[in-house]
Formats: structure tokens, C-alpha cells, sequence
């Protein structure tokens, strides 16, 4: 073996030849991408935008302990009050100092709604609740402040901006004081910062915008603006409220009426713009979350909760709203501005011709309305045909981006404390998954469909596993309740004239050999359904369909049969059938079973490669008894050794190439949400790696038998005589049986290891690095004995060399012509270049110089060059001349060098990287793989009927003659 350790159970190694100690393996397993790699959600990335670069190296603090961003209380419908929506974050509302108890606004402790409201969405009055006053600012305890940058807009020359300390705690009114003794703005030196008479002339403005086009150092450009209030906290702002990718915010001081006049005209702008209108920018009516639900109620003129006495009651009162989310802009549309619309909303209700339209409560035009609800034009949308709560569900869901994610709403987090996945719709039914299906669409169809792990998910009627396409028409149902259809407007109408879903019609063709296996049968006729059963068991198609709990017994029973060499499949065929397990399985089993099945298959070829390396090494013992003479292998009983060996190779790396292909595409098709992928990705690398070493092997064990069999027929290459009597030397490409009886026995060895590989059909990667290792040997092995042989007796001279050259001039000749002539000259230049020396003629070399003959032969050491000068026959009592001698710069490499060539240094093992060989497309047109196929398919046809009771099993269907 040429390892340098031994596992259990030994194998044969070759005694006290010149063998190597290992092999390296350089394996393209190496080069796919980090496994474990995951790519961070979106709701995990840190915003870009100006709000981070106002703060200083500090963290923020989080909220106060009281502030609980989870969900309070369960979900009702009464009360047209809004249910959770994950990834809604409401504006901070503000109240009046003292919060009431029985306030009847949206959001209040005294509402129906207040149980269905995120706590976050409260006042901050009633968030701070149950905790005592806060002191003045100059009393209260300080925590660790934050560094927030106030833009003056103006208020003084040469300044962008003014730094000030503010904590989570700190209100507007307090920073805007703060802000204006830093500008030289306050009023008297002595006055705090709330009691400045100035403080009530300016207001805090939350500003968004960008940097102007190819305006110098990223000129800002303000396009929407909100007043903040004098007590809302602006570090919670900053940190509640993300500016969206592309946009960047910041903090600006305004005099408060020029302040009110931007912002009445941002938001008119705004109003105009219908859906280019940021997401974030308030709203004065009702707010749903990104998949719809009820509007919150505005707080009334008896809520109790009215704006408090000076001048933050009108903003107190246009604050309290929500942002405005895609979905709505994308499902209610633009404003109803127009009395056209209502009227033709009061048109089609009942009772509506005797119905005022000056009389009408608004809210029941905004009812109404939401009744007329028009298809997107220009996305793709989801149509509901049954939902969960009717209170909560809209009819229609609009895919905004090219990635739509259904999931299930809250504020719970992944693992490790992770923000919880981002999701498109909310799904708020029980047995919908945080993150539960992925829906990609984009310009060109089809759009895909990919369930998430363990999330039940059919389409049309059908269990879904994997990633699927999904056309218009399509229903998508997920979980237990909801169902829904899939609409693209941009195909024009191209979809499929009649749903997939529909019953076939009576007479139509079955869709082919796995619909024997599906829930597509009913409705069919026994007689049909056996006729397409057997048309699937005697079938030539590639497919190998079995169900999970037969897996063991297949796999099984394929490496059985390819280690036991039974029946007579082609060479590549346990790969083939091997392949086809693992197509059923990417392509129709549940995600996680791929790596379990890669798993299993490992361990069974490493296995049967094992038992078949032992039972070779039995029959090719290292140690002989005592006196019974080693009988040395031949050409043919290698052939006969190896062959099982050789096989397993060729199969393994066809395989390999094949898994890895797969486990790319289960990589690249993986929702990276997933918690489950890097386990998984680490499974089919493990996988891998077996197989990575079960090729290793096999190559080790096959270059070991056969540089055993050819260290017994090398020296014949150096004392053999090519020139006998009446002996021609054949030419080119002659036969083996023409050439020198002395050269015979090492060419068998090389034509039946080329024999061998191509009956195995091993990969021609594999081949030259086979030849490769053997022609390293050959020419280590044979330079080795040439040095060796120099030293005892007369050996150098020129006639011999004449014969050496001779004979390997043959070998390369003969190895040309079997198409190897280019591996062969790479590896024997060493032994070529020495044998040269030796047959340069006598006076020739004695003209030479140590430096010349170091520039003729580049390829021998000092040491080996000296070696061979030193001993060159010249004559009887003749010694050699000093020109010969080799300078003293080299003197040490002569003196310590060694003249044997290492077997160490060998060439590592590099499996192929490529696509695989084997071909799964088109029918099966070998009959012996064939046979197989059906052999297995009817296997699993009996395993499925030893599973139901005696008086419900049969046979197989045949299938009735025309």
C-alpha cells in the first residue's frame, strides 16, 4: 500500500521495495464554496443611511426596561381594530404629561384595540406608566449618552452641524435647547436649556433625502420632512424608524413655522405621488401592515385624550398615525379624492339612490370602496380564495419585489437571537411557519415556487418538497387554510388555456411513468391505472422513483450487486443506478433528505471497497512462509485482481463529480433563511469526503499490485541485449509480441494496465495520473539500480550504455504508439539523461569539462553526475581526468548529496473536476442496464406490497398487447 499507515485488517505492501510513503489528494471537493456559509437577512443589516453616522463609536442604549417591543394580548376581531403585524413599526405617539387610563383611542389601555396593538405603538406618556415623574434634566441620572448630530439648515455661518449629547430618554424640546446654546442661539446665559424663550420659535425636524446627483461631496437634498414632536424621544426615533436602502436621514433645526409650512408640503407632494411616496412618511387615515389587516381607530372628540393646552397640541394631533406600507399603496390605491368614485360606491350598495352623499359617514365610503378592488397591471398578485380570519384577510397580495415571502407575523427571533426573517405577507393562521414559502418572479417566466422546510405547502393539489414553477392559474395552498391563486398580468394571457388542477378529461394520456406514484390518479380507472404502472415497471426512461423508507434495501442492493460482479452491466452502471437515487431525491423527496441519502451511500461503497482490498490482500500476502519461494505476479493475474478495484474508482468518481454538481445546485436553490442548511451542507460534505477516500484508495491499492508486478521485470531494461543474432528491431507502433524478449514482460504490464482502464471506462484524468505514477516508478526504480550497479563492478562504459539506450528508446517508442509517448518522455528524463552520458563516445568525454557536462545534463544532482564521472571505465589503471573534478562551490553537494532518487516525491493524486459522465437524459439504450432497472423497479413494487395486508397484495401489472 502506499499510505504510510495501515487501517485495520492489512493489506499487501511491497517489502523491501523502494515504495512511497503516501499519497496526496487533491480533491475539487476542496474548491466548492464555504458549506457553511449563510447570507444575513435583510432584516439584519445594518441601514446605511446618515442616521449611523450621527452617533459616535458608542452603542445605543436599548429602550427603557418598560418599553416591551412584543406583542400584548391575543388577537380579536371585534372593534375593527388591527391585527399583528411583525414588521410594522409604529410613530411614537405623544399625549399629554399625564396619561388617562380611560382613554378611548386607538392604541389606549381603555380600547379593544389596545390589546391588539404592538406595546411599541403606544404613547410614550402611557409606555412610561406606573413609573415614577422624571426629574428636571439637571437632577436626572444620567446613562451612558449618544452623540447626535443636529444640522442647523442655515442658523449659522460655517456650521453643517452641531454635536449634542442625548440619551435614549432625551425629549425633542430638551435636544432643540440643547442644540440652540451650542449655535450661540439661547437666550440668557443663565436660563436652562427648557426655559429658553427661544426654545418655542424652533422644532426638531426628522428630515429624509439623499445626496443630490452630481452634486460635489454628496450634497444633501431634504425630500420629506416631519415636525417631531416637543416629547418624543429622538434616539428612539432613530433607532424604531430605518431609512429604506437608497435614502439616508437626519435631524435638521427649522423655525418652527418654516417647519410646519415644509412639512404640509411634503406631505401634499406626497398625496400626489400616490405610491412613490415613501413608506415611513405619516398618514392621516388607517394603516395596514405589508399583507393587509383592519384599520386602527382615530382617537375621537370623546376619547378623552385630546391635545394638551400650547403649541404641540396640532402636531400631537397630526401625529397620531401610522406609516403607510407597500401593500396598501399597492391594494387600496391612491387617495379617493375625487366624488366620482364615491358615488359610484354609494351607487352599488343598497338602498343607495335615496342615500346623501353630504349625509354619508366617511368611513363608509372607505368601506365601500375597499369593496372595488382592481387587479395590478404590471406585478404579479396572489388572489385569496380561502383564508383564515375574513376580518383580517384581503382578496388580493401583490408580489412589490421579485422575491415574495409568505410567513407567519411576531417579534420572536431566530436562533442565537437573531431578528426574525423578513416577510412580504403575513399569514397569521397557526400552522403557517415564520418564514413559510419563497416566490420568485421575475421579467421572464416562469416564476418559482419553493416551500421552506417543514412548511406544508401543495400546489395545485400536490405535496410540495421542492422548488417548482408556477405558472398563472396555479393554485398555491399553505397550511390548512389558506388557498391561492396565482395571477401575472405581464404574460399577456400566455398562460395555460386550461388549469393544471382541472380532472383530466376522460381518454387523456397519462403524463408519464411517476404518475403511477402521485394523487393524480383519482378519478382514473383500474384498468388505466395498471396499464400505467406497467408501462413505468418495463419503461426505459431514466427515473428510479422509491419512497423513503425503501432507501436502505436499494442502495443496498445496487452496491450488492456492483461488488459481487453479478449479471453483466456496463462498466459505468452501479454509478448510473446510484445517480438515479440521488435525482429522485434532490428532485421530489423533502430538502433534507439528500444529505441523509449521500450519508448512506458513502458508507456502503467505502465499505464493499474495503471487504474487496482484504480479500486481495489474503490472496497477496506481504510475508511468505519460510521456504516457500514468492511466485511474482503477471500481467494477467493483476488484470484479474484489480479489475473489481478499477472499477470502484471509475464509479466513485463519476459519482462524486455527479453529488457535487447536486449539492451546488441544493446550495444554490437553498432558501438561505433556512436554520437548517449548514447542517445539511456539512452532511453532503462528510458524504463527499468518504468518497473522497474511497477513490484514494482504490488508486493507492491499484498502482501498488502493478509497480509490484513491474520492480520483477525492470532490470531486464538494463541487462538485456537488443542486438542478437539475426534479431531486427522492430519499429513505431509494432506489436508486443516483436519486440526483445527482455522487454516483454515490462510492456505486458503496461498494455494490460491500459487494458484494464479503458474496460472500466476509468476517467482519462485518472488514467495519466495511473500511467503517470507508474512511469515515476519505472524511472526512479531503474536510475536507482544504474547508480547501485556502478559501484561493485565495471558497469560504465560505452557499450553497455549502447544497450540501455537501445532498449529504452523501444519502450518509449512502443508507448507512443499506445498513445502515452508525451507521459512517458516527462518521466524517464532522468534516466534518459543518464544513460546519455554514458553514451558519449570516450575521447568525446575526456575533452569535457565538469561545467559543460553540468550544462549538458541539467537534470542530475552534483552528487549523481559525480557519481557517475567517478566510476566511467576509461581503461586499465586509468583514473579520471581533473577537468572532471567539481568545483569547490559544489564540493558539498557532491560530498552530501544522495545519488538514489526518492520515491517520496511522486505526484499528488488530483481528482477530475468537471461535469460528470454519466448520462441520465433519453432513454436507457444499453439492454444489460436495462434489465437492471427493471430488476430494482419491481424489487420496490414487491417491498411496497409486503406492506399491505395478504388479501390486498398482486403482482405487478403487465401491460395488455394492442
Amino acid at each position: 500500500m502506499l499510505s504510510g499507515e495501515r487501517k485495520e485488517g492489512g493489506s499487501p505492501r511491497f517489502g523491501k521495495l523502494h515504495l512511497p510513503v503516501g499519497l496526496w489528494i487533491n480533491s475539487p471537493r476542496k474548491q466548492l464554496a464555504k458549506l457553511g456559509r449563510r447570507w444575513p437577512s435583510a432584516a439584519s443589516v445594518k441601514s446605511s443611511s446618515s442616521d449611523t453616522g450621527s452617533r459616535s463609536s458608542e452603542p445605543l442604549l436599548p429602550p427603557p426596561p418598560h418599553v416591551e417591543l412584543r406583542r400584548v394580548g391575543a388577537v380579536k376581531a371585534a372593534g375593527g381594530a388591527s391585527g399583528s403585524r411583525a414588521k410594522r413599526i409604529s410613530q411614537l405617539f405623544r399625549g399629554s404629561g399625564t396619561g388617562t387610563t380611560g382613554s378611548g383611542s386607538a392604541g389606549g389601555p381603555g380600547t379593544p384595540g389596545a390589546a391588539q396593538r404592538w406595546a411599541s405603538e403606544k404613547k410614550l406618556p402611557e409606555l412610561a406608566a406606573g413609573v415614577a415623574p422624571e426629574p428636571p434634566l439637571a437632577t436626572r441620572a444620567t446613562a451612558p449618552p449618544g452623540v447626535l448630530k443636529i444640522f442647523g439648515a442655515g442658523l449659522a455661518s460655517g456650521a453643517n452641524y452641531k454635536s449634542v449629547l442625548a440619551t435614549a430618554r432625551s425629549t425633542a424640546r430638551e435636544l432643540v435647547a440643547e442644540a440652540l446654546e451650542r449655535y450661540g442661539l439661547a437666550g440668557s446665559p443663565g436660563s436652562g436649556p427648557g426655559d429658553s424663550s427661544c426654545v418655542d420659535a424652533f422644532a426638531l425636524c426628522d428630515a429624509l433625502g439623499r445626496a443630490a446627483a452630481g452634486a460635489g461631496n454628496g450634497e444633501w437634498r431634504a425630500e420629506h420632512l416631519r415636525v417631531l414632536g416637543d416629547s418624543e424621544r429622538p434616539l428612539l426615533v432613530q433607532e424604531l424608524w430605518r431609512a429604506r436602502p437608497g435614502w439616508a436621514r437626519r435631524f435638521e433645526l427649522r423655525g418652527r413655522e418654516e417647519a410646519r409650512r415644509l412639512e404640509q408640503e411634503a406631505f401634499g407632494a406626497a398625496d400626489g405621488e400616490g405610491t412613490g411616496a415613501p413608506s415611513w412618511r405619516p398618514q392621516k387615515n388607517r394603516s395596514r401592515a405589508a399583507s393587509g389587516g383592519a384599520a386602527l381607530a382615530s382617537p375621537g372628540p370623546g376619547s378623552g385624550s385630546g391635545p394638551p393646552a400650547g403649541s404641540g397640541g396640532k402636531e400631537r394631533s397630526e401625529n397620531l398615525s401610522l406609516r403607510r406600507s407597500v401593500s396598501e399603496l399597492s391594494l387600496q390605491g391612491r387617495r379617493r379624492r375625487q366624488q366620482e368614485r364615491r358615488q359610484q360606491a354609494l351607487s352599488m350598495a343598497p338602498g343607495a339612490a335615496d342615500a346623501q352623499i353630504g349625509s354619508a359617514d366617511p368611513g363608509d365610503f372607505d368601506q365601500l370602496t375597499q369593496c372595488l378592488i382592481q387587479a395590478p397591471s404590471n406585478h404579479p398578485y396572489f388572489l385569496l380564495l380561502q383564508g383564515y380570519q375574513d376580518a383580517q384577510d384581503f382578496v388580493v397580495y401583490v408580489m412589490t419585489r421579485e422575491q415574495h415571502v409568505f410567513g407567519r407575523g411576531g417579534n420572536s427571533s431566530g436562533r442565537g437571537g437573531s431578528p426574525a426573517p423578513y416577510v412580504d405577507t403575513f399569514l397569521n393562521a397557526p400552522d403557517i411557519l415564520p418564514r413559510h414559502c419563497t416566490v420568485r418572479a421575475g421579467p421572464e417566466p416562469p416564476a418559482m415556487v419553493r416551500p421552506s422546510r417543514g412548511a406544508p405547502v401543495t400546489h395545485n393539489g400536490c405535496l410540495l418538497l421542492r422548488e417548482a414553477e408556477l405558472h398563472p392559474g396555479d393554485l398555491l395552498g399553505m397550511g390548512e387554510h389558506f388557498l391561492f391563486m396565482y395571477k401575472d398580468p405581464r404574460t399577456g394571457g400566455s398562460g395555460p388555456a386550461r388549469p393544471p388542477w382541472l380532472p383530466a378529461r376522460p381518454g387523456a394520456t397519462p403524463p408519464g411513468p411517476g404518475w403511477a406514484f402521485s394523487c393524480r390518479l383519482c378519478g382514473r380507472g383500474l384498468q388505466e391505472r395498471g396499464e400505467a404502472l406497467a408501462a413505468y415497471l418495463d419503461g426505459r426512461e431514466p427515473v428510479l422513483r422509491f419512497r423513503p423508507r425503501e432507501e436502505e434495501a436499494l442502495l443496498g442492493e445496487i452496491v450488492r450487486a456492483a461488488a459481487a460482479g453479478a449479471g453483466d452491466l456496463p462498466p459505468l452502471g452501479p454509478a448510473t443506478l446510484l445517480a438515479l437515487c440521488v435525482q429522485h431525491s434532490a428532485r421530489e423527496l423533502e430538502l433534507g433528505h439528500l444529505p441523509r441519502l449521500l450519508g448512506r451511500l458513502a458508507r456502503l461503497i467505502k465499505e464493499a471497497v474495503w471487504e474487496k482490498i482484504k480479500e486481495i490482500g489474503d490472496r497477496q500476502p506481504e510475508n511468505h512462509p519460510e521456504g516457500v519461494p514468492e511466485v511474482p505476479l503477471t500481467p494477467e493475474a493483476v488484470s484479474v485482481e484489480l479489475r473489481p478495484l478499477m472499477l470502484w474508482m471509475a464509479n466513485t468518481t463519476e459519482l462524486l463529480s455527479f453529488v457535487q454538481e447536486k449539492v451546488m445546485e441544493m446550495e444554490k436553490e437553498a432558501d438561505q433563511e433556512d436554520p437548517q442548511l449548514c447542517s445539511d451542507l456539512e452532511l453532503c460534505d462528510e458524504a463527499m469526503a468518504l468518497l473522497d477516500e474511497v477513490i484514494m484508495c482504490t488508486f493507492q491499492q491499484s498502482v501498488y499490485y502493478l509497480t509490484k508486478t513491474l520492480y520483477s521485470t525492470l532490470p531486464a531494461l538494463l541487462d538485456s541485449n537488443p542486438f542478437t543474432a539475426g534479431a531486427e528491431l522492430p519499429g513505431p507502433g509494432a506489436e508486443l509480441g516483436a519486440m526483445p524478449p527482455g522487454l516483454r514482460p515490462t510492456l505486458g504490464v503496461f498494455q494490460a494496465a491500459l487494458e484494464l482502464t479503458s474496460q472500466c471506462e476509468l476517467h482519462p484524468d485518472l488514467v495519466s495520473q495511473t500511467f503517470g505514477y507508474l512511469f515515476f516508478f519505472s524511472n526512479a526504480s531503474l536510475l536507482n539500480s544504474l547508480m547501485e550497479r556502478g559501484q561493485g563492478r565495471p558497469f560504465y562504459q560505452w557499450s553497455r550504455a549502447v544497450q540501455i539506450r537501445t532498449n529504452l528508446d523501444l519502450v518509449l517508442d512502443w508507448l507512443q504508439g499506445a498513445g502515452l509517448g508525451d507521459i512517458a518522455t516527462e518521466f524517464f528524463r532522468k534516466l534518459s539523461m543518464a544513460v546519455n552520458l554514458l553514451c558519449v563516445p570516450r575521447t568525446s568525454l575526456l575533452k569535457a569539462s565538469w561545467s559543460s557536462l553540468r550544462t549538458d545534463h541539467p537534470t542530475l544532482t552534483p552528487a549523481q553526475l559525480h557519481h557517475l564521472l567517478s566510476h566511467y571505465q576509461l581503461g586499465p589503471g586509468r583514473g579520471p581526468p581533473p577537468a572532471w573534478d567539481p568545483p569547490p562551490a559544489e564540493r558539498d553537494a557532491v560530498d552530501t548529496g544522495d545519488i538514489f532518487e526518492s520515491f517520496s516525491s511522486h505526484p499528488p493524486l488530483i481528482l477530475p473536476l468537471g461535469s460528470s459522465r454519466l448520462r441520465l437524459t433519453g432513454p436507457v439504450t444499453d439492454d444489460a442496464l436495462h434489465r437492471e432497472l427493471r430488476r430494482l423497479r419491481r424489487l420496490l413494487w414487491d417491498l411496497e406490497q409486503q406492506e399491505l395486508p395478504a388479501n390486498h397484495r398482486h403482482g405487478p401489472p403487465v401491460v395488455t398487447p394492442p
